[in-house]
């Protein structure tokens, strides 16, 4: 006869059934189609969406889980391609230096936690020394902190004394940091090293930048062999690149290497519009922050050149936004958070929209457009079968008043409440 031990075994060998959450609101905005889905039923099991019905139609059992968000408007979770979650609008310039390394890491899990209740259930973070991304991302996905699903680049490659390159030093304390490379050869075994710690996506510095000091924020950075080595080893290795670039010269180069998407895009000619519209290359344009870096000036320790360079290139950017729009760029929402405070990511949603959009190309750019720009279209960017549980819930219509996504009432991540709900 068997004891009791082996039958106790036996029964937690047996994989528990998987609990599925019924989630219905007043209307959900399918992104993929642009229509409106009135009373809507997600169903959602073991995080991710098995199936979407008509709520009027559909008898529970009365031991299902239901989460009924009344009159509220249901959205894919919302997905920020530009962000720096290990950095701090409010400590900038030589102000940083005043901390130790270490102090960035935890900065970090309180941003993840700002950033997810803001409504953004994925980002990808475009840069963080010391690998404390990859961190960052690994406490979130094992569960030990609240946070984004994070697609992580790890350091940025850029050349000496380049936009990536830490240039606030002087000459007696220099030092070649992690991320820079002078040659096409090295620029092949720095992917590899990043990837093998831990990116899942390659970031460079095409051009110079607003928060780099000593250089021209248009002035091209890396050669085209330099940037075609870096995307030819990150496609190699099914990576994707972004490319920061500011000037028109750096962005042509970039589209023309293979890079995948261009970061910020300020100076892009009608020429160059044209050119990433025919080899459909995503433009990740932050039009929000100018505001907070202008209205803060250097109160945050922003020095006076980077604020000068802001002033240049601000308005020129939201220009340049317009004329992408009405050139059929493909564009992806990114907001460069951590310039700004992380948690007002949603405040670009109405930039977009007063430069160009339509509300709902603004959220398809978070969402849908984000998704395939990542690669992760079977993963995030709608409500539909297959897909992580990942939604949001809004007050109100962002088809008519895209500011309500400013203040996100309900976050879902894979069928779990984060936030709002209850």
């Amino acid at each position: 006869m068997r004891n009791l031990s082996y039958f106790m075994m036996l029964a937690c060998s047996v994989p528990a059934a998987a609990e599925t959450v019924h989630i219905t609101a007043a209307r959900m905005i399918d992104v993929e189609t642009g229509k409106v889905v009135e009373h809507p039923m997600v169903n959602i099991t073991d995080g991710r969406i098995t199936g979407i019905a008509d709520a009027r139609t559909v008898r529970l059992r009365g031991d299902e889980k239901l989460i009924d968000l009344g009159d509220k408007t249901l959205l894919p979770g919302l997905i920020d391609m530009h962000v720096h979650l290990t950095s701090l609008a409010e400590v900038g310039g030589y102000q940083t230096l005043k901390y130790t390394d270490s102090f960035w890491g935890a900065v970090g899990v309180a941003n993840a936690k700002k950033t997810l209740e803001a409504g953004f259930t994925t980002v990808r973070n475009v840069g963080s020394s010391d690998f404390q991304d990859v961190g960052l991302r690994e406490a979130v996905d094992g569960g030990f902190v609240p946070g984004p699903r994070i697609v992580t680049a790890t350091y940025a490659i850029g050349a000496t004394g380049g936009h990536c390159d830490d240039n606030k030093l002087p000459p007696s304390l220099d030092r070649r940091e992690a991320s820079v490379i002078n040659s096409p050869e090295e620029a092949r075994a720095k992917v590899r090293w990043l990837h093998k710690y831990g990116a899942e996506v390659i970031k460079i510095c095409a051009t110079g930048g607003v928060f780099s000091l000593g250089d021209s924020v248009g002035g091209q950075q890396l050669s085209l062999e330099e940037m075609k080595a870096i995307a030819d080893e990150a496609h190699m290795l099914h990576l994707r690149v972004a490319a920061h670039a500011h000037g028109d010269e750096g962005i042509r180069t970039a589209i023309l290497a293979g890079i995948d998407t261009i970061e910020h895009c300020s100076l892009a000619s009608d020429e160059t519009l044209k050119l990433a519209a025919q080899r459909k290359t995503w433009f990740d344009m932050d039009i929000y922050n100018d505001d907070y870096i202008l209205a803060t000036g250097t109160a945050n320790g922003t020095e006076q050149e980077s604020l000068d360079k802001e002033k240049a290139i601000g308005l020129k950017q939201r220009q340049t936004f317009q004329r992408a729009v009405r050139a059929g760029v493909p564009l992806i929402f990114g907001t460069d958070a951590g310039v700004y405070p992380h948690g007002d990511n949603g405040k670009q949603f109405a930039k977009m929209v007063e430069w160009g959009m339509t509300p709902l190309q603004a959220i398809q750019a978070a969402t849908r457009n984000a998704a395939q720009a990542l690669g992760k279209e079977g993963d995030v960017g709608a409500i539909a079968v297959g897909r992580y549980g990942d939604m949001i819930a809004v007050d109100g219509d962002p088809l008519r008043d895209v500011r309500v996504l400013e203040k996100v009432a309900v976050v879902i991540k894979g069928g779990t409440v984060v936030k709002g709900g209850k």
